[in-house]
């Protein structure tokens, strides 16, 4: 190929790659879709705030089984961790020794009676004489003073009589009220000491009902003793306040009572007040010294805008929701969460309940984005965001 048809070649090339990037400037990407994003408009419902606490379950009545007198212990009749009845026999210690005081004892009511009898018999012959002036004032009078000392002597008899009996049935040590027991202390023919600080055998506690002890702070305290004093909130001391609690394997608070019992004072080492929860456990699934999680009331009853958590963001330590606006772009926007009440949060402040809310797709799109919504209504398993079974004190509309 000659000099002049390479200089063609490349000439027409040269042309051919112009036309191309000219046509390629000519057709510019269509620019992508508005994202589609999930929005909600937030729910709006009378709700009511529950405070939870940590506390420790502890048995209403708790016995520490001692026996009233001393002596070895014959024999054990129950076994170690089972539910024994209020009159249930537990021990038996050895009754020989109290058997025979017994025995010593009806035998000297039986002398102290015949020796009453005769001195009422020999009074009764004195006041004759008396009568009859066979026998001196002086000597009448001994005879009823020696009356007198016999009935005190049969009184005497009968005390110590009593008191035998009282030990003889003292050697059957009995439940002193219905529970769990514990294991056995000691075992058959040791010496149990009788008495205050004796020998301790076992112990039982009640299981139905059980308590719940919390502490609640200094701040909580003052806010439900306003409450109360507005009447918008139920007394404690008085009439009991609602409450809830769960186990560490439990959700939701399944077990319902009440608060009964909150301390005259505050601890002034912890800043913080004893209270008392109540509860029913007809299956024993309450154990005395089980940490438990107990809610109680935190406010009355008021009107809160409701959002599920997945549609809150973090900002470092700001929260946020993105709100879609009429021309469907994105607005940011602060909110102050309050608690979590039936799976929903509530807003305190930076949301309308007119407002569209992105609860789904929010990592996708940022403010001032332009996406397109579609909207859908919250679900709601369950509508009572007042807690089931709690009846809400009258004239309490707001908060």
């Amino acid at each position: 190929m000659s000099t002049f048809q390479r200089t063609a070649v490349f000439i027409i090339a040269l042309a051919a790659t112009g036309f191309l990037l000219a046509a390629c400037e000519g057709q510019k990407p269509a620019p992508p879709p508005p994202p589609q994003v999930t929005v909600s408009k937030p729910l709006v419902r009378e709700v009511m705030e529950w405070d939870e606490y940590t506390g420790r379950l502890e048995a209403v009545d708790s016995v520490d089984v001692r026996a009233r007198v001393s002596g070895y212990l014959q024999s054990i009749h129950f076994k170690d961790g089972q539910i024994v009845k209020e009159g249930d026999l537990l021990f038996i210690i050895d009754p020989r020794p109290y058997q025979a005081e017994l025995d010593r004892a009806e035998a000297e009511l039986k002398l102290a009676k015949a020796r009453l009898s005769l001195a009422e018999n020999d009074l009764a012959r004195a006041k004759n004489l008396l009568s009859a002036k066979a026998i001196s004032v002086e000597e009448a009078d001994t005879r009823a003073s020696d009356e007198k000392v016999a009935a005190a002597t049969v009184q005497q008899a009968e005390a110590a009589v009593d008191a035998a009996k009282l030990n003889v049935e003292f050697t059957q040590v009995r439940a002193p009220i219905t529970g769990l027991i514990s294991r056995k202390y000691v075992t058959e023919g040791n010496l149990i000491n009788g008495g205050t600080g004796g020998t301790l055998l076992t112990t039982i506690v009640s299981l139905d009902p059980i308590y719940c002890y919390f502490e609640a702070d200094e701040q909580s305290f003052l806010k439900y003793n306003r409450l109360e004093k507005e009447g918008l909130r139920p007394d404690t001391r008085e009439s009991g306040s609602p409450a809830y609690l769960e186990l560490a394997d439990e959700t939701g608070f399944p077990h319902k009572g009440y608060v009964d019992f909150l301390d005259n004072r505050i601890d002034t080492q912890t800043g913080t007040i004893r209270g008392r929860g109540v509860f029913e456990n007809p299956g024993d699934i309450l154990t005395p010294g089980l940490f438990a999680r107990i809610k109680i009331v935190g406010s009355a009853p008021y009107e809160a805008i409701l959002l599920p958590d997945e549609a809150i963001g973090s900002d470092q330590s700001q929260k946020f929701v993105l709100v879609v606006n009429p021309e469907n772009t994105v607005e940011y926007r602060q909110v102050e969460l309050g608690p979590k009440i039936n799976g929903f949060r509530v807003i305190r402040s930076g949301v309308k309940p007119e407002d569209k809310v992105i609860v789904k797709g929010l990592q996708r799109v940022a403010p001032g984005a332009v996406v397109n919504p579609v909207e859908e209504d919250l679900v709601v398993k369950n509508d009572n965001f007042l807690t089931p079974g709690f009846a809400i004190p009258k004239g309490s509309t707001g908060g």
